[in-house]
């Protein structure tokens, strides 16, 4: 299918006059899961029909080239995309219109970096301009330290009223034992005083 729609461009394609494909950046960087746009121009002709453009865009990574971005005969032919940009290619149709290829690429992965080659054919010429895209891999983000949580005001009554409750209790306690230390003692000058009066009585 793709040798056969190569060998259409090629055969409905001329050289007539000037024409001209420039990369407006020659070269890319960006990180993995970043987005990125990448733009050529060509050269537009106004009485020229949109059926006779055709753009074939693909990028060469060291394996194999792998389609990007396909039209042919002024129809976007979204099928022959390669599965690793599937769903991640955005093409700007009104600039398309101007003579701008501008290929919006999201969510951008470390196999993404290579040699991106656009080749334009019309019916009064042809060219092609490449550029670097380099994407490297996402640097890990330290982890933020938690922020140290303060009683809401909720906890601090809380907080006091399990402090009152203490101290009430502990004076509790204080008062007890003072009360059955008074209360032996009372109690063990009872005693005496009963002792001594039964002696004085056996007199």
């Amino acid at each position: 299918m793709i040798c056969r729609i190569l060998l259409l461009i090629s055969l409905t394609s001329c050289v007539c006059g000037t024409f001209v494909v420039n990369v407006t950046q020659t070269s890319y960087q960006a990180e993995e899961n970043h987005n990125i746009t990448l733009e050529w121009m060509f050269t537009t002709k106004p009485d020229s029909s949109s059926t006779s453009l055709n753009i074939f865009c693909h990028l060469f990574n060291g394996v194999k080239p792998l389609i990007l971005y396909l039209v042919h005969k002024g129809v976007e032919v979204s099928k022959s995309q390669d599965g690793q940009f599937a769903g991640r290619v955005q093409c700007d149709k009104d600039a398309l219109r101007e003579g701008r290829i501008r290929l919006h690429v999201s969510r951008l992965r470390t196999d993404d970096s290579g040699l991106y080659l656009c080749e334009v054919f019309t019916d009064y010429g042809e060219s092609s301009d490449r550029c670097q895209l380099n994407v490297t891999a996402a640097v890990d983000q330290p982890k933020t330290q938690k922020p140290t949580v303060r009683p809401q005001p909720e906890s601090w009554r809380r907080i006091s009223l399990y402090v009152g409750l203490t101290a009430a209790a502990a004076a509790y306690a204080g008062l007890y034992f003072a009360y059955r230390l008074c209360s032996k003692r009372h109690d063990r000058e009872n005693v005496v005083v009963y002792e001594t009066g039964n002696s004085d009585a056996a007199v």
